[in-house]
C-alpha cells in the first residue's frame, strides 16, 4: 500500500492539537507548526506501519475481521506455515499448545478457588464493599494455613516421626549446661488421679492442664535435635528459621496484594469520570448466560454506580458549604476527636490495671491451689474479657460518633478503622508490656540467677502463649455469641413487634470496618503466639473457616445491605495497610522476646542460650572459617553502612524514576484529550464541506 501522503500545511495549523502546541511554545516560531505538522503525519505512518505488522503476527481469531476475511487469513497463515522448516514448525506448535495449556489449567483453577460462589453471590446482592471483606477473610484462611504447615513441617512433624522411630530417627533431648538447679525447676500443672470434665473443660479454655505439656505450646520443645538415620536436625535452628519464614512469607503476600490493590486505587483516583465509563460502557461480562448469574452482575454494577453518585453528592454537597457550616462542622469534628482520645485513653488504662491484677493473682493460685477453679478460671480470662470488651464497645461508640462528622463513605470507613485499631491492637501492645513488666521484674534480686522472674514464670514463653491462646479462644466465643444472643432477636424483634422504639433501631447493618478490625486483630494475635504457640496458626484456621459461614449467615438473614455501600477498589488496599500495621506490631514484641529477654532455662529448644537469638551466631561458628568471617562481615557496620548508602541511592533512582512516568502519563492523557479534540474538528469540517 502507498504511504499515507502528508496533509497540507495549512490545514494541520487548524487542528486543535497544532495550536495548543504552539500556544505552548510561545507561538513566536512561525516555521515549527508547519514541521510539527510534517513528522506528526510521518509518525502516524510509522504508528500505522507497525500496528499493522503486530497484527498480521497475532492469531486470525484475535484480528479485527470479520469471519470471512478471518477464513482466509487462516488458510494464507497455513499455507506459510508448510514452508517453514521442521525446527520451526515444532517450535510454534509448542507454543500454541503451552499457551492452551496454561489457559485450560488457568480455567480449571477458577473452579477450585475457595467460597467463589458464595463471595460471588455475595458481591451482587450486597455490593463489592462487603464482598472484599470476605475475600479479605479467605486471604487469612490461605495464609493462615500456610504459617501452619511451615511451622508443623519444620518443627512438629520431625519431633513425631522420631517418637515413632520412622526412619530410624531418635531423639536427643537437651541437658542444662552451666545452670542453676532452681533455674530447671518447671513442674507443669498436669490432671493426675481422677479429674472430673470439668477440669478438662477449663483447661481447653486456659491452655493449662493436660494442654500444657502438648505441642501446642513452647515448653513442649524441650528438644537438642532429631537423629534421622545419620542426619542431625537441628530443632532450635529450624525453629527460629521457621519463625523467621512466616514472617517473610507473610509480609511479602500482604505487600503482593497491596500492590495490586495500590494500582486499582490509583487508576481509579486518577480519573473518577474514567472509572464512570468503564463500568457503563465496559462493566458487562459477556460471557455469562446464566440468568441467575446475570442478575448477580447487575446488581453488583448497580452498587458500585450508586457508590459513584453517592461520593460525587457529597463532594458536590461539601462545596457548597458556606463559612458557617464549615465552622459549624470543624467544631463538632473537633470535640467528637476529644471524646475519642478519652475512650482510648481509658481502654488503655484499664487494660494495663487489669492484666497486672490478673498476672499477680493467677499464677500466684496456681502454685499454691489457694483458690478455686472457677475463681482462678475467672482471673486467668479477666484480661481477654475486659480486652474483648473494649473491641466490643469502642466500635459501636465509633460508628456512632462518626454520623455527625459528615465525612465521604470512603474517608468514614477509613477513619472508623484507624480509631479501632488503637483500640484493639494497642490493647495487645499493653498486655504484652503487662506481661514483660512482670516477667522482667527484678526487686529483691528475683532475677538473678537466671535472669528473669523465674520463681512466677519457670517457662515464660508458654505462659505468653497461653495468653494469646485464651485471647484468641474468648474472641471467637464473642464472634459467635454476638449474632446468636443480639443479631437474631432483634431481627426477630424488628420483623414481628411495631413498636416504634424497637422499628427505630431498625434492622442490623453490616459494618465492614468493625468486622475487618476484628479479623485483623485476630490475625495479629496468631502472629505473636505462633512463636510461643506453634500450632496456633492452625486454629487460627479453623476459626476464620467457621466466621466465614458464620458472618455470611449473619450477613444474609440477620442483617440488610448498606445504607451508603463501600467501594471494593480502595477498600482492598485500606484492609491490607490495617493489616500490615498490624503485621509491625507483631513484629515489634517477638523481635523483644528472640533478642533481648533471656530464654527459660526451664523448658524450650533455647534452654542452653541467653537469648533465642543466639543460635544464630552458635550455628556460624560451626561453619568453614572463611564462610564466617564473609558471614560476620556482612554483618558487621563496615557492610551495613555502604549497603544503606547503596539502597539508598537505589530509592532515590526509582522515585525520580517514578516521577518521570508520572509526567509522561500526563503527557499522553493531555495527548489523548488533544486527538478526540482533532477527531470533532475533523468531523465537523467533513460535515461542513458536504453541506
Amino acid at each position: 500500500e502507498e504511504p499515507l501522503a502528508a496533509a497540507p500545511v495549512d490545514f494541520l495549523q487548524e487542528l486543535p492539537s497544532c495550536q495548543s502546541a504552539r500556544r505552548r511554545r510561545g507561538g513566536s516560531q512561525e516555521r515549527r507548526p508547519a514541521l510539527l505538522g510534517t513528522a506528526g503525519s510521518r509518525g502516524a505512518v510509522a504508528r500505522v506501519q507497525q500496528e499493522r505488522a503486530e497484527l498480521a503476527v497475532r492469531p486470525a481469531r484475535e484480528q479485527p475481521m470479520s469471519i470471512a476475511e478471518k477464513r482466509i487469513l487462516r488458510d494464507s497463515q497455513q499455507a506459510e506455515t508448510e514452508r517453514l522448516s521442521r525446527w520451526k514448525k515444532w517450535r510454534r506448535t509448542s507454543s500454541k499448545s503451552l499457551k492452551k495449556a496454561l489457559s485450560e489449567a488457568k480455567g480449571l483453577s477458577s473452579y477450585v478457588v475457595l467460597w467463589r460462589h458464595d463471595i460471588h453471590n455475595i458481591e451482587g446482592k450486597f455490593g463489592t464493599g462487603i464482598q472484599s471483606y470476605f475475600s479479605f477473610l479467605r486471604f487469612l484462611v490461605l495464609l493462615n494455613f500456610i504459617i501452619f504447615i511451615v511451622m508443623f513441617s519444620f518443627v512438629t512433624l520431625p519431633i513425631i516421626i522420631s517418637e515413632y522411630g520412622i526412619f530410624n530417627s531418635t531423639i536427643a533431648y537437651i541437658s542444662p549446661k552451666n545452670i542453676e538447679d532452681s533455674c530447671t525447676v518447671y513442674e507443669p500443672n498436669g490432671n493426675k488421679g481422677l479429674v472430673y470434665f470439668y477440669t478438662y473443660l477449663k483447661d481447653l479454655f486456659s491452655g493449662t492442664g493436660f494442654l500444657e505439656v502438648t505441642s501446642l505450646f513452647y515448653g513442649y520443645y524441650t528438644i537438642d535435635a532429631v537423629w534421622i538415620s545419620i542426619t542431625r536436625y537441628n530443632l532450635p535452628l529450624a525453629y527460629l528459621l521457621a519463625t523467621f519464614a512466616y514472617l517473610a512469607l507473610s509480609f511479602l503476600w500482604i505487600m503482593k496484594r497491596s500492590g495490586e490493590g495500590f494500582m486499582q486505587n490509583l487508576v481509579h483516583d486518577a480519573d473518577p469520570f474514567q472509572s464512570y465509563c468503564n463500568k457503563v460502557f465496559a462493566g458487562w461480562d459477556f460471557c455469562i448466560t446464566d440468568p441467575n448469574a446475570a442478575q448477580l452482575k447487575h446488581r453488583s454494577l448497580q452498587y458500585e454506580l450508586q457508590m459513584d453518585l453517592e461520593e460525587e453528592k457529597l463532594k458536590q454537597k461539601i462545596a457548597e458549604r458556606t463559612t458557617k457550616e464549615k465552622l459549624r462542622i470543624y467544631s463538632l469534628r473537633i470535640f467528637i476527636n476529644l471524646i475519642v482520645v478519652a475512650i482510648l485513653s481509658g481502654c488503655f488504662y484499664s487494660i494495663y490495671r487489669v492484666t497486672v491484677f490478673s498476672q499477680e493473682n493467677s499464677n500466684v493460685s496456681i502454685r499454691n491451689d489457694t483458690s478455686t477453679d472457677s475463681a482462678n478460671l475467672l482471673v486467668q480470662y479477666l484480661p481477654s474479657m475486659v480486652i474483648t470488651l473494649a473491641n466490643f464497645i469502642g466500635p459501636l461508640i465509633f460508628s456512632f460518633l462518626i454520623r455527625f462528622e459528615d465525612y465521604t463513605p470512603t474517608f468514614e470507613i477509613k477513619l472508623t478503622l484507624m480509631r479501632c485499631v488503637f483500640v484493639r491492637l494497642a490493647n495487645i501492645g499493653v498486655l504484652l508490656f503487662s506481661l514483660w513488666s512482670q516477667i522482667s521484674d527484678c526487686g529483691a534480686d528475683k532475677c538473678k540467677p537466671c535472669g528473669y522472674n523465674y520463681k512466677l514464670y519457670p517457662c515464660w514463653e508458654s505462659d505468653v502463649g497461653q495468653e494469646m491462646y485464651k485471647l484468641m479462644i474468648f474472641d471467637f466465643l464473642v464472634i459467635l455469641a454476638v449474632p446468636l444472643f443480639v443479631d437474631f432477636p432483634r431481627k426477630l424483634l424488628v420483623t414481628h413487634c411495631s413498636w416504634k422504639l424497637i422499628q427505630w433501631f431498625g434492622q442490623q447493618e453490616f459494618q465492614i470496618s468493625d468486622n475487618v478490625l476484628e479479623i485483623i486483630y485476630g490475625q495479629t494475635i496468631c502472629w505473636i503466639g505462633t512463636f510461643f504457640s506453634p500450632l496456633l496458626p492452625a486454629i487460627a484456621t479453623i476459626k476464620y473457616f467457621i466466621i466465614f459461614y458464620v458472618k455470611k449467615i449473619r450477613l444474609t438473614h440477620t442483617c440488610k445491605p448498606a445504607a451508603r455501600p463501600i467501594r471494593a477498589s480502595g477498600s482492598n488496599f485500606f484492609f491490607l495497610m490495617v493489616l500490615l500495621i498490624g503485621f509491625v506490631l507483631a513484629c515489634v514484641p517477638l523481635g523483644v522476646s528472640i533478642a533481648r529477654i533471656p530464654s527459660s532455662k526451664a523448658c524450650g529448644p533455647f534452654r542452653n542460650f541467653n537469648t533465642s537469638w543466639e543460635v544464630i551466631p552458635d550455628t556460624i561458628l560451626e561453619f568453614p572459617t572463611v564462610l564466617q568471617q564473609i558471614l560476620f562481615g556482612m554483618a558487621s557496620e563496615a557492610f551495613a553502612v555502604p549497603f544503606f548508602m547503596i539502597i539508598c541511592i537505589v530509592m532515590f533512582y526509582f522515585i525520580a524514576l517514578a516521577r518521570a512516568h508520572k509526567r509522561v502519563v500526563e503527557q499522553l492523557r493531555e495527548q489523548l484529550v488533544l486527538e478526540s479534540h482533532d477527531k470533532m474538528f475533523l468531523i465537523r469540517k467533513i460535515t461542513e464541506a458536504q453541506r
